[in-house]
């Protein structure tokens, strides 16, 4: 008999994984080496995942086993995956993104993030590393958005929703060439925008949590990053709508810079995938029952502070969430280190 998965115990053991990615990462903040700053944070929250009692599977990583060293998709983790017996420990499909703004921790700027989401086996999809066109809205508008309809139209059902004027909303793009006319339509609506440089996740997650006053995210951003959304948007209740996007007109690329079409789909098909025009909803990417979802700011943001050094430890400031259990625990941790005449500060 299969393991089960205790959503409660692993989604500590994932709190401590996104706590090690985030403080090796914080360590490299600003020091202007984006691949620095992913390498340290891959260590250290694949060092980690290997103390967890389970049979890990990389769904969403770092990309394929040629191109990433550790944490690629398929690569086995935890301390099942060099476990005898199939049985003593629960499968788990996982998806990660040790640091989520890799620019922006080059940067010291604000958002980024270390984020791991999982679930029962088969209850993440395994995206390719490629791009999604994505909407995100909390749970008050969901079901009130269409990915196919005018901006307008959205915006306009996403204020009635919340019971205020479009000219009161928010809405998040990347500041992308690709995004100009959904840009000049947002505006022509009469929305206001916040354009960010990197890090759609943690705004997508902003959109979904009252208080931040961000309604919305709308654009073209990486399709791992849409499914870690996703497991976030289960377990807040909000809602993302999303389609693959790999046509060169519609990424503003060069041809020649992205995989031909063919050869992006055939990946697909390998991978499951064989209506590339579908539109995904939330359950289609991540229908899993038990979906685990962890997060700790490497730099400040909207909704994690960023790790905190002192002389005796660090601080970290993270985001757990499980879909089973329903709850939302902001998390603030003291790493205490320095012997027992360590000076403690809050």
């Amino acid at each position: 008999m299969e393991a089960e998965i205790h959503s409660e115990q692993l989604s500590l053991d994932f709190l401590r994984v996104c706590e090690a990615a985030a403080i090796a990462a914080a360590r490299t903040m600003g020091k202007g080496d984006r691949r620095y700053s992913d390498q340290v944070a891959v260590e250290a929250m694949r060092k980690v995942l290997d103390t967890v009692p389970m049979r890990g599977r990389i769904v969403i990583g770092e990309g394929e086993r040629d191109e990433a060293p550790m944490l690629y998709i398929g690569e086995e983790v935890g301390m099942g995956a060099r476990a005898h017996r199939e049985n003593d420990y629960p499968e788990v499909d996982i998806a990660v993104d040790p640091l989520e703004g890799t620019n922006l921790c080059a940067l010291g700027a604000n958002n980024a993030i270390s984020v791991i989401a999982a679930a029962e086996r088969g209850g993440l999809l395994n995206a390719p590393d490629i791009y999604m066109d994505k909407i995100v809205v909390g749970p008050s508008s969901r079901g009130a958005v269409d990915i196919d309809a005018p901006v307008k139209d959205n915006l306009r059902n996403i204020a009635r929703r919340l019971g205020r004027d479009v000219e009161d909303l928010t809405v998040i793009v990347l500041d992308r060439p690709r995004h100009k006319k959904l840009i000049e339509d947002i505006r022509a609506a009469g929305a206001r925008i916040r354009l960010i440089s990197d890090g759609d996740l943690s705004a997508g997650i902003s959109a979904a949590v009252a208080g931040t006053n961000i309604h919305a995210l709308m654009g073209i951003g990486g399709a791992p990053e849409g499914v870690l959304t996703a497991a976030a948007m289960k377990c807040l209740n909000g809602e993302i709508q999303a389609r693959l996007v790999f046509d060169p007109e519609r990424l503003g690329v060069d041809r020649n810079k992205v995989p031909p079409a063919d050869k992006v789909i055939a990946r697909l098909r390998e991978m499951g995938i064989n209506d590339p025009n579908r539109v995904y909803d939330t359950n289609d990417l991540a229908p899993g029952k038990k979906i685990i979802f962890a997060a700790t700011g490497v730099t400040d943001g909207a909704l994690l502070r960023g790790v905190r050094f002192f002389g005796a430890g660090k601080r970290t400031h993270s985001l757990v969430m499980t879909t089973e259990t329903h709850r939302i625990r902001f998390i603030d941790t003291v790493h205490v280190e320095g012997g027992p005449d360590a000076v403690i500060r809050f």
